[in-house]
């Protein structure tokens, strides 16, 4: 039987959680876990309403109840951060990194400008647009973000990211946002965090592994990296409760990484994807260049070799 969300909206194919064409269709159970328990999609839904007309935030196509379901319709988006962390097999070119760094940090300014923290900081959490759009950055899962000074709610979400004072149960404001991004960001340009992989015998034993594995990486973790990315995680370190960000210093440090190393900020990115040819695997554009670039070289290397 066809199913259909507020008259008009039919599922087609699974994207993560469901798509259908031009939107997307997110579903939560409508009954809670527990009597105190919220309800997540409507909290998200809650919160893209109080986000309206931000860019990079999602438009909300259609919201309500429907059969054992709270449903909620927003506009197709395009592959998240993660995916295409993925697609370049988890090494990114710089470009590839800076070009989001800026969107990303316009986002949680204007999050923040909302008097909202976005907690949940993470890859998956930031995906692209299509078409016309395609460069941009949106902000999901906004059932995660919180008023920013709603009681003594830590907001500890993805343990990879979280910021040193999330682990510790200490109160969270904007600076931990951007401290959690800057985890990301030297996740996304290492591959990896020295915590990644920890484990500890419970949830709580692996928290508490992972909070000890941060504090004994921070004299090394930006060794190697550029500069600019070891200025970012010392500033974002050294805020605190209640200090605004200089967001337009942080756009600045990195626009100047990108002008030493020859990066255009033109709207133009080279981690929008290209199309997919059958048999082949998906990679963005940079990598898309860099494998022909290396496929050009051995070429001219073999022909080298025949010609003597």
């Amino acid at each position: 039987m066809e199913f259909t969300f507020g008259g008009k909206y039919r599922p087609e194919e699974e994207i993560a959680i469901g798509g259908c064409g031009a939107s997307l269709i997110k579903l939560d159970p409508a009954v809670p876990s527990s009597r105190n328990a919220s309800l997540p999609l409507k909290q998200e839904s809650k919160v893209y309403r109080m986000l309206v007309g931000g860019l990079g935030v999602p438009w909300i196509m259609w919201s309500d109840k429907q059969s054992d379901y709270n449903a909620m319709v927003i506009n197709m988006l395009g592959p998240s951060v993660e995916d295409l962390f993925k697609m370049c097999h988890r090494h990114p070119l710089l470009k590839i990194v800076l070009l989001p760094t800026d969107l990303l940090i316009s986002r949680l300014e204007f999050i923040h400008a909302r008097d909202f923290l976005r907690r949940d900081v993470k890859l998956a959490n930031f995906v692209t647009g299509t078409e016309q759009s395609a460069h941009l950055v949106n902000v999901i899962d906004t059932g995660a973000h919180i008023p920013y000074r709603q009681g003594d709610h830590h907001g500890v979400r993805t343990s990879l990211f979280v910021s040193l004072n999330a682990h510790e149960g200490i109160k969270c404001s904007w600076c931990d946002d951007l401290k959690s991004l800057a985890y990301m960001l030297t996740y996304f340009l290492r591959g990896t965090l020295p915590w990644r992989k920890t484990k500890g015998a419970t949830v709580s034993a692996t928290w508490d592994a992972i909070h000890a594995a941060k504090l004994a990486a921070l004299p090394l973790l930006t060794a190697g990296l550029p500069a600019e990315f070891a200025v970012f995680f010392e500033y974002a370190r050294g805020l605190e409760f209640g200090d605004l960000p200089d967001y337009e210093g942080l756009r600045e440090l990195f626009r100047g990484l990108a002008g030493r190393v020859g990066v255009r900020y033109n709207g133009v990115s080279d981690w929008t994807l290209g199309p997919v040819r059958a048999g082949t695997r998906r990679f963005c554009e940079a990598c898309n260049a860099r494998r022909e670039e290396m496929d050009a070289s051995r070429r001219e290397e073999v022909g080298g070799d025949v010609r003597r």
